[in-house]
């Protein structure tokens, strides 16, 4: 690699790694504030709730790296075309497929990094959130610890505990179950703990009073108890099953899909084969945003108005790729013969950048061309 290769790649780095922290943060930050506001009013811990956004990293750097490098490129030939050293490199005999070589590399660097997020990292943090977010779920010890207000663990279940002391005793608890459609049990304890048992959480409670009220007759029953235990485990579903997102399976599993395996795990085979494929196609495609920003500012020329027209044609050159994506997923989950049209997307986009660099090397031609006549009549005058 030459010297001008590793300046032009050191630079996209470099300006890649700024804009990817810049939109990794905002978008990370949209997906915590969601997270904060279903964890926090769980009851969950700040641990918990960094570890899910931790979790949420890998799929949100999939949609962010390709935007951070397509920008990062349009920022740098813009700025070399401002300081004149792209048409000084252009006339030194760089041709465009020159030109555009430490971007192919810096594009390959690219589809490295996204092939191992969408084929190893993405699954396996899919995976764990799906398994953490099912023991959260199953989880109502946390649900129960705020003390002051009436909260609602589950459907059908209103909880009032007015404190909670520090080895974990609640006092003056109040337990108002709706879970039954005819019948409505309201409990009362002086004081109150949860504890931990095989079958699942258990409330025991100490000197208070049940009183049942049948909603068809209208009659109202009161037991007082001196301990009475709560099955909290029967408010949460047990035994079912895992279900599985298509998300978390290795791409392996999802190229080699058939129907008998999609129906064992309950997912349909077209939406499998597409999602397999889907992540080898985005690390492909990923090579050539850069190269078709590359290609459209080598279009124009050094102008004090700069090169805004260069910069619309490359943002509206790949806009349009994803609304093939979008198409080609649609069509692709409904038929599972389809899947092949996950690629669609990358071969648009290697076919745009193929015609942007053409023209650029034409255009560089031409304008050798009339140098090459102008001269001579410049020498005789």
């Amino acid at each position: 690699m030459g010297q001008f290769d590793r300046y032009i790649l050191t630079q996209l780095i470099v300006l890649f790694g700024f804009f990817s922290l810049v939109l990794i943060s905002v978008y990370w930050i949209e997906a915590a504030v969601d997270l904060f506001d279903t964890l926090i009013a769980d009851g969950q811990n700040l641990g918990v709730f960094l570890e899910f956004t931790a979790l949420a990293l890998p799929q949100i750097m999939m949609l962010v790296l390709p935007i951070a490098a397509f920008v990062a490129t349009l920022y740098i030939f813009n700025r070399m075309i401002g300081e004149s050293e792209l048409v000084v490199m252009q006339t030194a005999g760089l041709s465009a497929w020159r030109l555009m070589r430490p971007v192919l590399v810096f594009g390959l660097f690219l589809a490295a990094l996204l092939g191992i997020l969408a084929n190893i990292l993405a699954p396996a943090a899919r995976s764990q959130f799906i398994d953490r977010s099912a023991e959260v779920q199953e989880d109502l010890t946390g649900r129960f610890l705020r003390a002051g207000e009436f909260i609602h663990p589950t459907a059908g279940l209103t909880v009032y505990i007015r404190e909670i002391s520090e080895l974990g005793e609640f006092r003056d608890l109040f337990l108002q179950d709706r879970s039954q459609p005819d019948v409505e049990t309201t409990y009362t304890a002086t004081t109150a703990l949860l504890v931990r048992s095989e079958a699942g959480p258990r409330l025991v409670m100490f000197d208070g009073m049940a009183q049942s009220l049948d909603r068809e007759t209208g009659l109202l029953s009161t037991v007082t108890f001196a301990d009475f235990t709560y099955d909290v485990a029967a408010l949460i579903a047990e035994g079912r099953g895992r279900n599985y997102d298509v998300r978390e399976l290795p791409t392996a599993l999802l190229i080699r899909a058939d129907a008998e395996m999609a129906g064992q795990m309950g997912l349909p085979l077209a939406r499998m084969l597409f999602e397999g494929h889907d992540r080898i196609a985005r690390a492909i495609f990923s090579i050539f945003p850069p190269l078709i920003a590359a290609a459209c500012l080598m279009l124009g020329h050094f102008s004090r108005f700069g090169v805004w027209r260069q910069i619309l044609l490359a943002v509206v050159l790949v806009v349009p790729l994803q609304v093939i994506w979008n198409a080609s997923e649609a069509v692709a989950r409904a038929d599972a013969d389809l899947w092949y049209l996950a690629y669609a997307q990358p071969v648009a986009a290697l076919g745009i950048a193929t015609v942007l660099i053409v023209l650029a090397g034409a255009r560089r031609d031409i304008l050798k061309g009339i140098v090459r006549r102008v001269r001579p009549r410049g020498a005789v005058a």
